[in-house]
């Protein structure tokens, strides 16, 4: 029974049993094309590693993707993950599968090592995405906004209650929104009407004196 491990790493090398399964069950004239590939993501750096996703061999560094590559029925593919390679192809006039341009397959139908640049060059395409992935990695998180939450209508009653009382509309609205919010609820929540006119009695009187709903708690 296969494992539903999609990849397994080798220690001290990185490299995936899956991948030599891949190369092995792919045709002949694909195998060394294959094996150059990955001989050459694996120089670029020590921290690579190995997964099969989508049915194919990924190279990852640092848990990023990073490159992968494919065997078909007549030739290879190889091409770099992210915009940032897309553009750096685009850039040097690589032309992707059916003369596709960006960074998918953008070595062409590759059907001999000899379709290749040089490694000099392939070296230098791999050791600039994993630049690439080490500065998103680096790159700090943009801070999360919190859309500041409406306010709450107060009823009628209540509004009249504060305004008649010296002193509550100043404090009222000196307290924080989710202060002010709170005691609304508070009020609408009450069911009957002997138990709203009490909230509000409380709420206004409480609020002269600069404190929260739940000021025997905590501090708003």
């Amino acid at each position: 029974m296969k494992s539903p491990v999609i990849s397994e790493v080798v220690a001290g090398r990185g490299e995936s049993r899956k991948l030599d399964a891949y190369i092995a069950d792919a045709p002949e004239f694909a195998q060394p094309i294959l094996t150059h590939l990955r001989g050459l993501v694996h120089r670029a750096s020590p921290e690579i590693e190995e997964a099969i996703k989508w049915r194919q061999p990924f190279f990852l560094h640092r848990g990023s993707l990073l490159c992968f590559m494919a065997a078909f029925k007549q030739h290879c593919s190889f091409g770099f993950w992210g915009a940032e390679m897309s553009a750096v192809m685009k850039q040097d006039g690589r032309e992707g599968e059916d003369g596709a341009k960006g960074s998918r397959g953008a070595f062409g139908r590759i059907t001999s090592v000899a379709d290749l640049p040089s490694n000099k060059e392939m070296l230098g395409y791999i050791k600039q995405a994993i630049a690439f992935t080490e500065t998103a990695t680096d790159a700090p998180k943009p801070a999360r906004t919190r859309k500041p939450k409406p306010e709450v209508e107060p009823p009628a009653e209540f509004a009249l209650a504060i305004k008649q009382s010296d002193g509550a509309t100043k404090a009222f609205a000196a307290l924080s929104p989710s202060c002010r919010r709170e005691y609304i609820n508070w009020i609408l929540e009450a069911k009957r009407a002997e138990t709203k006119e009490r909230r509000i009695q409380t709420a206004v009187q409480w609020i002269t004196e600069g404190k929260s709903l739940n000021w025997k708690y905590e501090n708003c």
